[in-house]
């Protein structure tokens, strides 16, 4: 008998039970297909787990084939992955993880004036003096140690006369210039009685001889440049009249004087008068001085006085004090023959006429010469002196390795013969804001009195805005040896004329225009500079720097990290420096710095965060090279 459908048989009971039996059979059916989900999802989830343990394995690394277990803890990930891939690390990057100091006895390495590389070229006149740079292959990829023990300077107006020892470890000063009041040691310090080797009642009452002589109250004199400068006592006391000296002297004539020069906070580089222009315009210094500077100006047919002339402004005046002034007295003291000395004063008086210049004075060891206001007699008085020649198709402003010519440098020409060739200069201190001779004279292409007005008015702001964001640059006295690495027109330094600083204005040779001679008749100073190569300064010159456009002008042209290098050298620590450039470069900069060990950061442009061009602030940090015994002294040592 076939059996009957349950189906047909539940649907015979009662429509109350068969409701509760179709409730309960749907209940266990929902129940088994549950149970049989979750097994097929935990079988699939082991294996996945299981097979990603043993992923990479080989079937020869288990003996016998014998497949080991193990527990895989499934973590579930909450993280985000819509980001962009991380930028990849270049070879570059790698290797700037840190970049590592030098030596301790490279604590004063000056890479252009090296004592050694200079012995393999010529003496004569001077040349083994001159920049000598190294090749590519023998720069050097380190940081340069401070000494051990080096001190933070002390603030000007101090530091005129006091340096630390342990910052210009040197001596010899103090025994060779013990009688001229050059230097004296005291305890851990230097101290700097302002003497000079002619002026030994001291450096102020000398130059009070010289304003009886020419007028320095009257702000017709600005600049000025003292050649072999010893330890520039004689520029340290021009500033308090309001006049800026740029002083230099060879490296090692006298072991330090312009690093002694540096550490008291006044301008000096490292040069000599030899063969090739000295590195600064034409028409650019109010007043040149020399004081026993050993510099021997009738040689070589005046081949230096010819190139004091070219830097020597219209109307600017030469001065000279030592021998063979006033030979007469000192002679004997100077251990040569009257006939010698007198036979050197004569040579450089027809050197002087030949000229141009007039003689104004000679009272006592003093000697005064100025140069006229334009070449109109000089051109005619060719007839009589025929050496030197007038200079024929020359720049006179290009002077970076630019040989020095046996010729003269012509003045601009004038309409009338009491007219100032070039144009005449405002008294300081309208001098600072008037329109440089050469920009109303059209001299500088492109640049007009407009731009210059605006120039002027966008670096007050700006270094308000410097200010804002670095107080140590608005504390008057923290810092006081300034660098401008691309100076154009000189804004950033007349924006900082009323503190405490003084400012070195470069003006690369690859920049388009060559605007140093306009700084110049602003009455501020500076000099030419390839930053593909070293600066002619110590290690440690200034307190800060500033570096505008400077990465964007050098992009291709060499090294990123030479240049970074170069600043670290010439920087003090505790020093700062501003960058101002295309974000695109900052970022490399941050990158490369923060390898040299400098702290910083990017903050937006003062104009808001929506321009490219960005600003780098950094900071170098303290530290020192060990001290010889291995004791670190408390400092950071060169092994960081």
């Amino acid at each position: 008998m076939a059996f009957q459908n349950p189906l047909l048989y539940l649907l015979g009971f009662k429509t109350k039970r068969a409701n509760l039996y179709c409730l309960g059979l749907t209940a266990i059916l929902c129940s088994l297909f549950y149970l049989v989900g979750l097994w097929t999802h935990s079988s699939s989830t082991t294996a996945s787990a299981i097979s990603s343990a043993f992923s990479g394995v080989s079937c020869s690394d288990q003996p016998n084939n014998t497949i080991t277990t193990t527990t895989t803890t499934v973590h579930l990930d909450f993280s985000a992955h819509h980001q962009g891939p991380e930028p990849p690390v270049n070879d570059e990057e790698r290797r700037l993880d840190r970049i590592p100091p030098c030596d301790a006895n490279l604590s004063e390495y000056t890479p252009c004036e090296d004592a050694q590389r200079s012995l393999k070229f010529d003496r004569n006149m001077l040349i083994y003096r001159e920049r000598h740079c190294p090749e590519p292959h023998e720069v050097l990829r380190c940081r340069v140690p401070a000494p051990s023990g080096y001190r933070v300077p002390f603030r000007w107006p101090q530091s005129r006369d006091s340096v630390w020892f342990a910052n210009v470890p040197h001596k010899w000063l103090t025994v060779e210039k013990k009688n001229q009041n050059w230097v004296r040691f005291e305890r851990d310090r230097f101290r700097f009685p302002g003497g000079g080797t002619m002026f030994p009642h001291g450096a102020d009452a000398y130059i009070d001889d010289i304003g009886r002589l020419i007028n320095l109250k009257d702000g017709s004199i600005r600049t000025a440049i003292d050649t072999g400068c010893g330890v520039a006592s004689w520029g340290a006391y021009l500033l308090s009249r309001n006049i800026l000296a740029v002083s230099f002297a060879p490296r090692d004539t006298h072991e330090a004087q312009v690093q002694f020069a540096l550490e008291r906070g006044v301008p000096a580089l490292i040069g000599v008068l030899a063969s090739i222009r000295l590195p600064y315009p034409s028409r650019a210094f109010d007043m040149a001085h020399c004081s026993r500077c050993l510099i021997p100006w009738g040689q070589n047919d005046g081949h230096y006085l010819i190139e004091v002339d070219r830097v020597l402004r219209p109307g600017g005046y030469w001065i000279l004090s030592g021998p063979p002034i006033n030979w007469e007295k000192h002679w004997k003291g100077w251990n040569r023959t009257r006939e010698d000395l007198k036979t050197e004063q004569t040579v450089i008086e027809n050197v002087a006429r030949s000229l141009c210049w007039k003689k104004l004075k000679q009272k006592d060891d003093l000697a005064i010469w100025q140069k006229p206001t334009n070449h109109v007699h000089c051109r005619m008085n060719r007839k009589v002196f025929k050496h030197p020649r007038m200079c024929q198709a020359q720049d006179p402003d290009k002077a970076w390795y630019t040989k020095m010519e046996s010729c003269l440098t012509p003045l601009p020409e004038v309409s009338d013969i009491k007219k100032v060739a070039g144009g005449e200069l405002a008294k300081w201190p309208e001098r600072l804001t008037a329109i440089p001779p050469r920009i109303s004279g059209g001299t500088l292409e492109g640049i007009t009195a407009e731009i210059f007005r605006e120039n002027t008015e966008l670096w007050r702001k700006r270094v308000a805005y410097y200010k804002a964001l670095d107080n140590q640059l608005a504390e008057k006295g923290r810092y006081r040896n300034l660098l401008d690495m691309n100076s154009f027109l000189g804004g950033f330094a007349a924006a900082l004329v009323d503190d405490p600083v003084w400012v070195m204005n470069i003006v690369p040779v690859e920049a388009e225009i060559n605007t140093l001679g306009a700084i110049y008749e602003r009455g501020l100073i500076g000099t030419y500079q390839n930053w593909c190569e070293a600066m002619s300064t110590y290690p440690r010159t200034y307190d800060f720097i500033h570096a505008d456009s400077v990465f964007s002008l050098y992009k291709d042209r060499c090294d990123m990290e030479d240049i970074l290098l170069e600043m670290d050298r010439i920087l003090r620590p505790e020093g700062s420096v501003i960058f101002r450039d295309d974000v695109d470069y900052l970022v490399k900069i941050k990158s490369i710095i923060g390898a040299m060990q400098w702290d910083s950061r990017i903050i937006d442009h003062e104009n808001g965060p929506h321009q490219r061009e960005k600003i780098l602030l950094a900071s170098k940090q303290y530290w020192t090279a060990p001290a010889p015994d291995g004791n670190k002294g408390g400092s950071k040592s060169a092994s960081l």
